[in-house]
């Protein structure tokens, strides 16, 4: 039994001073306390006046093999927080990492200064949802299943009665259905055709805008909308009326404004004319009016949609629609304050 002892002792005393871990010297007191209870074990074959001797030197053992643990694990601790320091120590020499600030994205610069424009003329902010019904995005808009100015909108079906809506006018009309005139809302959001060149893009943002109240004539839209061109551009932007075709407008008319960039002289952004076309508008179509429950003889409004994206293309002279979705940091960084 003794020469067992004296056997457990050698081995596990010439292991602890290989222990650089306090993992490592764990499993091996783990290890020492196994073999000595297997030592232990046989104290069963011993007689009564052995067993007293036997007990004595065991529990030596036990206590020494016990203060050498302990005092191993004092230096295995400094020299793991040796090797952590080592590991984590920082050069505070070295320069510093700088950071650059993020800015707004020239979508929504463009968005929120349009809001705060309208907002400043009474106009309230309401955002309808991305996918409609077919009713709001065309039906209640006076353009029927059979009607060809579906034929103007490539769209994207999610099922027979749902879509992504390919116009935010969709939200003038659930206002209208809700609300009792006078009504004078932004409706501002993302919508969706299935259309792609330089110019165009499968998603991009609309802001439309409505007003129904009694005696709304055509001057006072040209009013607003000379108001808006004055303010989002120069103050020497003038707005030009053209007829056009809506289904839920009539009349109907594009809006062009004169070109910042030659003042009206011509030059290659507006193609000589010295316009360019930037949204559409018109007074609201008595049946849309009366769609929504709203009695087209006692009031009238006007409507008006622009892309969110055009007008940015135009107030920072950028010449692809795409550029203002690749998210190239070299271009968006133009824009911080």
């Amino acid at each position: 039994m003794k020469e067992k002892i004296e056997s457990l002792r050698q081995e596990i005393e010439s292991q602890i001073q290989l222990t650089e871990t306090g993992r490592a010297l764990y499993e091996l007191k783990v290890k020492f306390q196994t073999e000595l209870k297997g030592i232990m074990a046989g104290m069963k074959n011993l007689t009564k006046e052995e067993k007293p001797l036997f007990g004595k030197v065991v529990n030596e053992f036990k206590q020494s093999m016990e203060a050498q643990f302990d005092s191993r694990a004092v230096v295995v601790k400094e020299m793991e927080l040796k090797a952590q320091y080592e590991k984590e120590r920082i050069d505070i020499t070295m320069p510093g990492k700088s950071y650059k600030a993020g800015a707004l994205h020239p979508i929504t610069l463009v968005k929120n200064e349009l809001i705060d424009i309208f907002s400043g003329m009474g106009f309230e902010v309401f955002e309808g949802p991305e996918i409609e019904t077919d009713y709001y995005n065309f039906t209640a808009l006076n353009t029927p299943k059979d009607h060809p100015a579906r034929d103007m909108q490539d769209t994207f079906y999610l099922a027979d009665n749902l879509l992504l809506r390919t116009q935010t006018s969709a939200g003038q009309i659930r206002v209208m259905e809700k609300q009792a005139p006078p009504i004078k809302i932004l409706s501002p959001g993302r919508v969706f055709r299935s259309d792609d060149d330089a110019t165009h893009s499968p998603m991009f943002h609309q802001m439309e805008g409505l007003v129904v109240d009694k005696g709304i004539t055509l001057c006072d839209l040209q009013g607003m909308l000379q108001e808006f061109a004055q303010k989002m551009f120069t103050s020497s932007t003038k707005v030009r009326l053209r007829p056009s075709y809506f289904p839920f407008t009539e009349p109907s008319v594009e809006v062009d404004l004169s070109c910042s960039e030659c003042g009206g002289k011509g030059c290659r952004l507006c193609k000589g004319t010295g316009w360019i076309e930037v949204l559409g508008a018109g007074m609201v179509n008595r049946h849309v009016l009366e769609n929504c429950g709203v009695d087209p003889d006692e009031y009238t409004g006007f409507a008006f949609g622009m892309g969110v994206e055009r007008i940015a293309m135009l107030k920072y002279g950028i010449n692809n629609i795409k550029t203002l979705f690749e998210n190239d940091t070299r271009f968006l960084e133009q824009f911080e304050d």
